[in-house]
Order: C-alpha cells, then sequence, then structure tokens
C-alpha cells in the first residue's frame, strides 16, 4: 500500500479520501501509529486490532445464533432439521440484518471522517456485529438502519468519535427501537423466525406473567419450551439472535480476559452484584405477589441478555469505569440495577440493557471519587 499513500497524503491527488485510505492500510497490515484519543492500548497492538479481537470472541456466540434461529423456526412449524441446514436458515435472517448494519454505520463513520478529516473510527468493527446480536430475527431490517444510524450518529459522533462517547452506541441503539418500536424488539411474536402469529415467550417474560407464583416452577412447567436450566444455559430458547446461549458467551468471556482485551473485574462484579441481590430478593418473595422476587440467581445469570451485556458491552473501554476500583464497582452496580429493574418492573423483565447504560453515565463519576480517594490516601501517607 506504500506506493499509493503519496495519492492520499496531504496535496495529493486524492488526498480528501485519506480516512478511507488509511482505514483499509491499517486493517490490512501492521502500523506503527499511537493512539491519539481514548482508549488507550497500551500494548504492541493497535485499536483495530483489539476489535479484531472482540470480534474474534463474538464468533462461537454468533455461529450459535444463527443456527438457534433456525432451529426455532423449525420447532415452531413442527419440522425437523439438521444443523447444517438450521444454520443455512438462521444466516437467511441474520446476514441481512448485519449487512444493513455495517452500511448504516459505516456510512456514518466514513462521512464524518471525510467531515471532519480524521480517521475512520475503529469501533464500529464491533458495534456493526454487536447490533444485530442484540435484536430479533424478525426485526425490520430499515429499523435496523434507522437504529445503527442513531446509535452512532446520537450514541458516539455527537460527542467526538470513539472514544469521547459516553454511552455504548449498539445499547444506544437497541434502546432506541426498545422505545420507538416496541412492538417489533418486544413481546412474545417476535422471537420465532418465518412463523407468524407463533408466541414464542422468552423465559424472562414467562417469569414476570403470573402474580403471586414462583418464577422456577413456572419456568420448568412450561410445556411449549424447555426452560430448565441446562437448556437455558446452552441456548436452545427463543430471544435475541446473539444472547441465548450463556455457553457460547462465557467461551468468548474466557478469550477475551486471557487477551486482556475485557475487564475480569466488571464481569466478576456484574455477577457479584447480580447473585448478591437476587439472593436479597428471594427473602421478600414470600412476602410479595411480585414473581420476579423469587427467581433464583442461577436462573437470573443465564436468563435475557445479561451474560452477553456483561462480557461484551459492559466491558466497552470507552464507556466502562477505568480505575480498577472504579470497575469493580462499576461492574456491581451493574448486577445490581439488572435484578432492581427486573423486580421492580415485571413489564419490563429484561433490565440489562437499562441497567449498563446508567452506569455509562456514572462511570466517570466513579473514576472521580476513586482517583481522588487515591490521592488523600497518598497525601496522608506523606505528611506522616
Amino acid at each position: 500500500m506504500k506506493f499509493l499513500k503519496k495519492y492520499f497524503e496531504k496535496g495529493g491527488k486524492l488526498e480528501y479520501f485519506f480516512p478511507i485510505f488509511e482505514m483499509v492500510d491499517t486493517i490490512l497490515f501492521a502500523t506503527d501509529k499511537q493512539t491519539k484519543s481514548g482508549p488507550h492500548i497500551r500494548d504492541n497492538i493497535d485499536l483495530k486490532r483489539a476489535m479484531t479481537m472482540v470480534i474474534i470472541a463474538l464468533i462461537p456466540a454468533v455461529i450459535f445464533g444463527i443456527i438457534n434461529t433456525g432451529y426455532q423456526q423449525a420447532q415452531a412449524l413442527g419440522i425437523e432439521r439438521g444443523w447444517i441446514d438450521n444454520l443455512f436458515v438462521g444466516m437467511g435472517y441474520f446476514l441481512p440484518i448485519l449487512i444493513v448494519s455495517y452500511a448504516a454505520g459505516g456510512f456514518w463513520e466514513i462521512l464524518f471522517a471525510l467531515v471532519r478529516k480524521h480517521e475512520v473510527d475503529e469501533g464500529f468493527f464491533v458495534t456493526g456485529l454487536l447490533i444485530p446480536l442484540i435484536v430479533p430475527a424478525t426485526i425490520p431490517l430499515w429499523q435496523v438502519a434507522v437504529a445503527t444510524s442513531f446509535g452512532v450518529v446520537i450514541g458516539k459522533m455527537i460527542f467526538g468519535g470513539t472514544g469521547m462517547n459516553i454511552f455504548n452506541p449498539a445499547l444506544t441503539a437497541r434502546a432506541f427501537l426498545f422505545f420507538s418500536y416496541p412492538g417489533n424488539i418486544s413481546g412474545d411474536l417476535v422471537w420465532i423466525a418465518g412463523a407468524d402469529g407463533y408466541s414464542g415467550a422468552t423465559a424472562l417474560s414467562v417469569s414476570a406473567s403470573q402474580e403471586g407464583a414462583n418464577a422456577v416452577s413456572l419456568l420448568t412447567e412450561m410445556t411449549q419450551f424447555d426452560y430448565s436450566w441446562w437448556n437455558l444455559f446452552m441456548g436452545w430458547v427463543p430471544g435475541s439472535i446473539g444472547e441465548t446461549s450463556a455457553l457460547m458467551i462465557l467461551i468468548g468471556a474466557a478469550f477475551l480476559i486471557v487477551t486482556k482485551i475485557g475487564s475480569w473485574r466488571i464481569m466478576t462484579g456484574s455477577v457479584i452484584g447480580l447473585v448478591g441481590t437476587s439472593l436479597l430478593t428471594n427473602m421478600f418473595s414470600d412476602y410479595s405477589t411480585n414473581t420476579m422476587l423469587s427467581l433464583t440467581p442461577h436462573y437470573h445469570l443465564v436468563m435475557g441478555g445479561f451474560l452477553f451485556g456483561t462480557v461484551f458491552m459492559a466491558t466497552d473501554p470507552v464507556t466502562a469505569a477505568f480505575t480498577n476500583r472504579g470497575r469493580w464497582i462499576y461492574g456491581i452496580m451493574i448486577g445490581l440495577l439488572t435484578v432492581v429493574i427486573r423486580s421492580a418492573n415485571p413489564a419490563y423483565p429484561e433490565g440489562t440493557m437499562l441497567a449498563i447504560l446508567l452506569m455509562n453515565a456514572f462511570s466517570p463519576l466513579i473514576d472521580h471519587f476513586v482517583v481522588q480517594g487515591n490521592i488523600k490516601r497518598r497525601v496522608a501517607r506523606y505528611a506522616k
């Protein structure tokens, strides 16, 4: 690419398109450039390659989600298919969503890069893949384009681009869909592709469906779907494309932790917060008709988007806390708020999205107090 670079550098015939050249060049080849804005990578890899590691970690969830999309359709239609057939059927739903997500987001990324004359933001390599994984396979493609545009422009670009945004762009896109088009991303009829009118209630909606009942009993007594803990852990249930399999998500989590791309403190803190809070709500379940108070910690862990959000979005290096102690607090609060939102409003049983977005807003404040506390301790230590 060096022989082409002179045409795109300052003074060259294609100077205006340098951001596009730089994007392609740094994807395909190693670079010796240092990061100019956050998040800073203290390693011999650049930010694009750090994002590539996240994409690799997402591959198990992607493949399983595609297969499960085909499997759920086959179950609804009362037919049997092999894994390969389910894979191809699922790809027919997943690939159009992925293409629209990358096309819509890529358009805004390149447009802002050309206008502002800066490099194309690396973060969208992950955001563009996350958005298809956190929506149902039945989502209208035009809504994907609108939501992706909202997530990129309003959720990131107006703050200055990657490294300066307050909220996770993928979750911002999902929140936009949930509050703008709730009929296409919630309820019992949106989770099974290719089976119009088929009721595919998720495990969380089943748990919140009856007052005064035991949530675990409702799940285990369901006859339409197998909502046993093991099947929820494996992921053969209705839900957003990439969020159903706890096993595949944990494989991705292990990869991120080993490669030191994802913060194990945030992941562990989120689990601690969720388990601790759900144990507390269980103590009050006998005194309330709220079914969600009786949902046990091990079911909370494998239901909805908690693990997916914790592993792939709560650990976003831009919107998460930076300090180690802050990461513990940030993660614990995400787990705590997930249970609180699920329990306080059974009509909205999935609380992970709002929990992460809320803590995105508070993560700078958490880091501020952690840093100030460290300064005070050092001053007191040196004053002795």
